[in-house]
């Protein structure tokens, strides 16, 4: 199934997405929830009524009327999250930054996957992202896709983990990088630069909807693979290309070290961290190492970021300048005039 939340009369509506349009789920059956936190609560009750349903509708059996997609007012697919982690899955992306920084790569990667914590409060979907102006000091897009857990649990093994993944979505994980490096360097964080946006959608794609795209997983490695390209556009120009297949930590892996001796919830969200190639920090850090005058790109005010992974739709948001000038990096304590 392809699930989407769009904005009916002020409130979230979960809607059925095939061929491009959307149906009201209350509308097709009134056993089925209104709000994606409703479905995610009650999954595994409702989830099979709502695969038959999806099944009638690609048959072309809706007994009610859709909206084209393109004239909704889509929001995160799940608006409203109880966390979002975010991962450090792609070998690719952490050996180059580090490379490009001259730091080796440092073989605990390889050892257990990691994560942060991000404001789930400031998740959003496809539209404008707000930005102050801080976050215009290498601001930075990030390539990645994210899942939703669907059923709460503890201490769950990764050879038990990918039944309790709803569905897949992709995700811009916004990045304000002079404030992340300047956070950072007090070995706590990433915080400021991270809690200000993060997109996600444009819709919530189940599991049996890839089936197609299914790999083997990386040798040593527990759980589901997925050969599934992955692309970004700024203003129209492709800058990132990668494969989610390319993720040596699995999803699974992931939610069991995230459960360990830990309650997750349906709703949470986590993310797989950025694809190699996946943010300017990255290319512009590749950049510079080949040529000394390579000329550095970062977001700007206006840019539009095209998101695109297989399956999973093309999410697409507008950076927006907020109208203020309050700078926090200007309130630093004892900065001496240089």
């Amino acid at each position: 199934m392809k699930l989407v939340s769009y904005l009916k009369e002020d409130h979230p509506q979960l809607a059925f997405c095939v061929n491009d349009m959307l149906y009201d789920s209350d509308q097709l059956h009134p056993d089925l929830p209104v709000t994606m936190t409703m479905f995610l609560n009650f999954w595994e009750d409702i989830f099979p009524l709502a695969h038959s349903i999806n099944e009638r509708l690609i048959e072309g059996n809706a007994r009610i009327k859709g909206i084209p997609i393109s004239e909704a007012e889509l929001l995160a697919p799940v608006p409203h999250p109880t966390s979002c982690r975010d991962a450090y899955a792609f070998r690719q992306h952490v050996a180059t930054a580090r490379r490009n920084r001259k730091a080796e790569m440092i073989p605990e990667f390889d050892q257990f996957p990691v994560f942060y914590f991000t404001n789930h409060n400031s998740l959003q979907g496809p539209g404008e992202v707000f930005c102050m102006p801080d976050h215009f000091h290498k601001l930075d897009f990030e390539l990645e896709a994210a899942i939703v857990i669907c059923k709460p649990g503890r201490n769950i093994k990764a050879e038990d983990a990918d039944a309790y993944i709803g569905g897949f979505m992709i995700m811009n994980d916004l990045s304000a990088r002079g404030l992340q490096m300047e956070e950072m360097k007090l070995n706590l964080g990433p915080a400021k630069g991270k809690d200000f946006a993060t997109a996600i959608g444009p819709m919530l794609v189940t599991p049996d909807e890839l089936q197609d795209y299914y790999q083997e997983v990386k040798e040593n490695h527990i759980g589901n693979a997925f050969n599934l390209g992955m692309r970004c556009r700024v203003n129209g120009k492709l800058v990132s290309e990668g494969n989610l297949g390319d993720m040596d930590w699995t999803f699974a892996e992931i939610i069991e070290r995230a459960s360990y001796g830990v309650q997750l919830f349906a709703g949470d969200v986590i993310g797989s961290g950025t694809v190699g190639t996946g943010c300017f920090l990255e290319l512009n850090g590749t950049g510079k190492l080949n040529d000394p005058e390579y000329q550095e790109q970062w977001l700007q005010d206006g840019d539009e970021i095209e998101m695109e992974i297989d399956g999973l739709g093309t999410l697409k948001n507008t950076i927006v300048s907020e109208d203020s000038e309050f700078s926090i990096l200007e309130r630093k304590k004892n900065v001496q005039d240089s």
